[in-house]
């Protein structure tokens, strides 16, 4: 046995540090590994010094990533540490192993990256009927939630932006921002006015087009925002005041037979 842990810890935590296996357990359908931390000293996460001074120890309870289609649990045994800084408000803390655990996680960060990786590519329903095949089930709900919680994209700046509207809810509407030439979201504004969207687009002078309809409130916006930009109709705002001028100049039995009026 002694020769087979050093196996299974290179095997189930080869991308981790300081983490040791202590046993292996099969129990109908769940795999129990249990280990423990080995680190000598951890970073207080309140003001950054290194405390090797144990307080004591206590039990976490991590899923993991399914083998041979059954669940894994990790029983892993963490240490709680003295912060030794007398300015900090901690006076313990928990430690975290970097790549395994998080902060009031219930899953390894392997589980949790592949739900993610479902989420993203299935969204809720067909992602949580995925995660069934893959017998580690989860919610759409928990799928939406760790797909709301990773961190922004970083986006460049556009170099030409689309400005237009959307509903919020009721009669209540905001501004969103595109990148036309990759045809991104860039922002949300909290709504549809030109105080809002001049200090916006103000703040980056590198926009050389902006992209709008017709709205008064748009243009008064981009005109002291962007004053070096280049104002232009988008097409559909092209088309629809196409359409508009030619049912009004032009006597059509039924609209459906023309093109334009029909909006193609």
């Amino acid at each position: 046995m002694n020769e087979v842990l050093p196996q299974l810890n290179e095997l189930l935590f080869s991308s981790v540090e300081g983490v040791l296996v202590e046993s292996v357990e099969v129990i109908d359908t769940v795999v129990r590994v249990e280990a423990r931390t080995t680190a000598g000293r951890a970073a207080c996460p309140g003001c950054g010094c290194w405390s090797g001074r144990i307080h004591g120890s206590y039990l976490r309870f991590p899923r993991d990533l399914p083998t041979a289609r059954k669940f894994v649990v990790v029983s892993l045994r963490v240490r709680r540490f003295v912060c030794e800084e007398e300015s900090c408000e901690r006076m313990t803390f928990a430690e975290q192993v970097p790549g395994l655990t998080r902060r009031f996680g219930r899953r390894t960060e392997r589980l949790r990256s592949t739900l993610v990786s479902v989420g993203l590519a299935l969204a809720g329903r067909a992602g949580a009927r995925m995660t069934d095949a893959l017998k580690v089930p989860v919610s759409r709900n928990t799928l939406l939630r760790l797909i709301a919680s990773l961190p922004d994209p970083a986006t460049a700046v556009p170099r030409v932006v689309g400005v237009d509207e959307y509903a919020m809810r009721g009669r209540a509407y905001g501004t969103v921002l595109v990148d036309v030439e990759t045809r991104r979201p860039v922002d949300l504004l909290p709504d549809r006015e030109a105080d809002t969207l001049a200090p916006w687009l103000a703040e980056r002078p590198s926009i050389e087009i902006v992209c709008r309809d017709r709205a008064p409130f748009f243009a008064e916006g981009a005109t002291p925002g962007a004053p070096q930009a280049l104002q232009v109709a988008d097409r559909w705002h092209l088309w629809r005041v196409r359409r508009e001028a030619l049912i009004d100049r032009v006597e059509v039995r039924d609209l459906r037979h023309c093109p334009v009026a029909a909006g193609w």
